[in-house]
């Protein structure tokens, strides 16, 4: 007889027994995509520094500043809790487009990042008590040429100023303008969920 599914408990609820999730950082994306993956979590931001040097790579800026946040956490953690951060930068030919800040920074970043590849990279850590698994993803996109008009009206309805490389992929302007993505998709949009996912597997011994 068909009907619904019985109720299957989380893959890994046995191995979070006894330990609390921590997510730092308060962005949406972020929580929004951990909460996608099944798990309770604290979300407890972290304060951390995120000036850099101008002359660090862009493959490696992100897990620099990953570990970064995570180290400004470690004091109010316990041993069995476990910690994630990220941090996601966006790359055009090896210059890092970071939060625009402004308006007339966002079209410039928009118009730069029209009919050509680009690179998001996320740097990640999940760490519990001294062990800690690490690493950063990369993604490929493409992007149509996009017009001034394009690019004006996404800014007109869209908060951009505080999204790196100045959009969103799960925004207007990725269902009109990213026509390849090479990599995962979540990556571009702020957490790589099934490296994350990974990664708590393997801290708790799943």
């Amino acid at each position: 007889m068909a009907g619904k599914t019985p109720e299957v408990a989380h893959p890994l609820a046995r191995a979070m027994e006894g330990h609390r999730l921590i997510l730092g950082s308060k962005s949406p994306r972020r929580v929004a995509l951990l909460k996608g993956l099944g798990f309770d979590f604290e979300v407890r931001p972290s304060d951390a520094d995120e000036s850099h040097p101008d002359d660090v790579a862009p493959d490696a800026l992100p897990l620099i500043l990953a570990k970064r946040k995570a180290e400004a956490l470690t004091g109010t953690l316990a041993e069995t809790d476990i910690l994630i951060t990220a941090d996601t930068i966006v790359a055009l030919d090896g210059q890092v487009l970071e939060k625009p800040g402004t308006i007339d920074r966002a079209k410039s970043f928009l118009r730069e990042l029209s009919g050509k590849w680009h690179t998001v990279y996320t740097g990640y850590c999940v760490l519990m008590g001294q062990k800690e698994i690490s690493g950063t993803v990369e993604t490929k996109i493409h992007f149509c040429p996009l017009t001034g008009r394009e690019i004006d009206y996404y800014l007109s309805r869209c908060e951009v100023l505080d999204k790196a490389g100045a959009y969103g992929i799960q925004d207007w302007i990725g269902l009109v303008a990213a026509d390849d993505v090479r990599g995962s998709y979540n990556n571009v949009i702020g957490l790589p969920t099934s490296y994350i996912y990974r990664a708590i597997a393997e801290l708790t011994d799943f």
